[in-house]
This record gives structure tokens, C-alpha cells and sequence, in this order.
């Protein structure tokens, strides 16, 4: 097994917003290997972006950490200084893309000029053209037209945006790229040029391992290695890519991937599938398993008391009565 590059241990990172905590972020723990691609998944409002921010040890107003260690092999983040973490970690050792990326760079500036704002920034030592000549060779090595650092935003497409950004985020050879709904808003087309581009920055060790975020499970069957499920605030299933989407342990992941719309034949005039029900209220927490009231196999023991990650096999689940059976997976494993 590949060796852990960062873990992540009972994080909880919450809002508060006038005198009200929201707990977005609620006791998540996780571990990232050497070389893979770990993809993070559920519906809207589950606290994915909120975790994506988190793992970058930015905890910005009014979003604030409460508890947990993040650790970048022997470097411990969640509680250092933010200049520090600007200077040391963020874009040398973890570089974060935030969801709706390609609206970050200045519709004003041209490429070049927002590329030498960033990179001075890091590392002021380096003279302009030094910077447009490793932009450039980047650039070059990876397929995209240098003619593009000489562009303004507008002048670019969605897609060609998105793909700089990612390029732009990894100047500095971070360890780990954090990638938050890095394909939302594009279409087929431009989502696959991104995966393959986030491919080929791990083939070439540019970055070594990737947190993949995104609510469209499919796509994760093509870039992830492992999943995590995310749901109100806290992780409920784990496993490899294929255990997550062929054969899913906890309802919610079952309903996840079942209202997933397919363009099979005999589909059409058919209602759809979906998810009934809606997530909880993360200000008002209460006892028992989060997804209860939307669980077609809640019992009354799911109501009372927290449920805790237990094992099957070599993955985990957090839920007391998994699909086991229906999986043709041995529990006592």
C-alpha cells in the first residue's frame, strides 16, 4: 500500500453566522495516498466545498475551525498562521481550485499578467521573464497553446479557462491539488479535457496526488481511485471506485447512484428516480443517523444514538443495517 500524504483526523470546521453554528464540516476523517485520485461525492449543501476550503487550512470569516489536525506528511495545518501557510503550504504543498474557478481570473488582465501577480507573490525573486519563460515551457509541455498567456479571459472559452487555472495552480509542483467541482458548468467535451489533464499533471508528477470533488458520481468512475460519500456534514461510506459504484454499502449511496439519469432504451415517458426527502437542518443536529428520515430501512435503534464507521471487509460504512446482503458481501469478513 502507498504511503499517506496527507491525513486529515475528526476535522470539524463549522459556520457561525450570528451566534449560530452550522456544523458543515462535522468530525470528517480521511487519508491521502502517493499517486492516487481521491474523489468526494454527495448532493448539494452536504459541506464538500466547505471541506475542500478546510483541507487547505484556510478557515476564512465566517467559516472557523473547531477541532482536528490536518497533516501534509509531518506538518500539522489546521492551526498554522495564515501567513505562514501562505508562505510555506499554499501552492508549494497543497494548491486549492475553488468551485466556479474560471470566474477567479480578472476579465482586465491578460494571462500573463495575472500569472506574474500570483507567481511574485511566492516567490519575488524571480524576474518577469523568468516567470513567462517556465509559463510558457508548462504551457508547452502540456498541450495548450502558449498564444493563450497573451489572452484576456473573455477572449477564452469555459473550458480553456478551466484548464488554465488548473495549469496556473500547479506552477509550483504542489504535493496535492484540490480540485472543487473542477468540471461544473462545462460540457462533455471540455469535462473530459479536463480529466485528462489532471491525468497527465499525476503521469508527470507534477502534482502527486489529487482530491477530486464533484456531485456527479459518474464522472468519478474515471479519474478516482477511492470515494469517500459525503452526507450532512460527515462521511458515510468509503472504498475503492468500483465498491462505491457497482456495489454501495450505505441506502444513500444506493440512492445517489440510483437517480442518476441513464439514456437507456426504454427510459423515456418513465418518472424519475430520485433522492425523496431533504438533508437535514446542520444547525439543528440531532441524535441518531443524519439520513434517518429519508432511509427506507430506519429502525428506531438508527434514532438514538450517534452511528459510528464500522468495517466490512476493507471498507467502511457508517450505518447500522448495510446493503450487505443485496451486495453479496460477507459481513463478518
Amino acid at each position: 500500500m502507498k504511503k499517506l500524504v496527507a491525513e486529515v483526523e475528526n476535522l470539524k470546521a463549522y459556520y457561525k453566522v450570528k451566534g449560530r453554528i452550522l456544523k458543515a464540516v462535522d468530525g470528517v476523517s480521511l487519508g491521502l495516498r502517493d499517486g492516487e485520485v481521491l474523489g468526494i461525492a454527495g448532493e448539494s449543501g452536504c459541506g464538500k466545498s466547505t471541506l475542500a476550503m478546510s483541507l487547505s487550512g484556510l478557515f476564512l470569516p465566517p467559516l472557523k475551525y473547531y477541532g482536528g489536525k490536518i497533516k501534509l506528511k509531518d506538518i500539522e495545518i489546521s492551526k498554522m498562521d495564515r501567513k505562514l501557510l501562505r508562505k510555506n503550504v499554499l501552492g508549494k504543498k497543497i494548491s486549492f481550485i475553488p468551485q466556479s474557478a474560471m470566474n477567479a481570473l480578472n476579465p482586465t488582465l491578460k494571462i500573463r499578467n495575472f500569472v506574474i501577480d500570483v507567481l511574485k507573490e511566492h516567490e519575488p525573486e524571480l524576474s518577469e521573464e523568468e516567470i513567462i519563460d517556465r509559463v510558457e515551457e508548462r504551457f508547452d509541455s502540456l498541450s495548450l497553446s502558449k498564444r493563450v498567456i497573451n489572452s484576456y479571459p473573455f477572449e477564452l472559452s469555459g473550458g480553456m479557462k478551466q484548464r488554465v487555472i488548473t495549469v496556473i495552480s500547479t506552477l509550483m509542483n504542489p504535493e496535492i491539488l484540490l480540485a472543487d467541482e473542477p468540471t461544473s458548468a462545462l460540457d462533455v467535451s471540455s469535462q473530459h479535457q479536463i480529466i485528462k489533464l489532471i491525468k497527465t499533471l499525476l503521469e508527470r508528477r507534477i502534482v502527486k496526488s489529487v482530491v477530486f470533488i464533484t456531485h456527479e458520481l459518474p464522472l468519478l468512475r474515471h479519474i478516482a481511485d477511492r470515494i469517500a460519500i459525503m452526507y450532512a456534514g460527515q462521511i458515510v461510506e468509503r472504498g475503492t471506485t468500483s465498491q462505491i459504484i457497482f456495489s454501495p454499502l450505505h441506502p444513500y449511496t444506493k440512492m445517489l447512484m440510483s437517480s442518476i439519469i441513464t439514456p437507456e432504451k426504454g427510459m423515456k415517458g418513465k418518472e424519475l428516480p430520485v433522492v425523496s426527502g431533504s438533508p437535514p437542518n446542520l444547525y439543528e443536529i440531532v441524535a441518531g443517523c443524519r439520513f434517518a428520515e429519508r432511509c427506507p430501512y430506519v429502525t428506531e435503534e438508527c434514532k438514538i444514538n450517534e452511528i459510528k464507521f464500522h468495517k466490512i471487509g476493507d471498507r467502511e460504512v457508517r450505518c447500522l443495517h448495510p446493503l450487505t446482503e443485496r451486495n453479496g458481501i460477507n459481513a463478518a469478513k
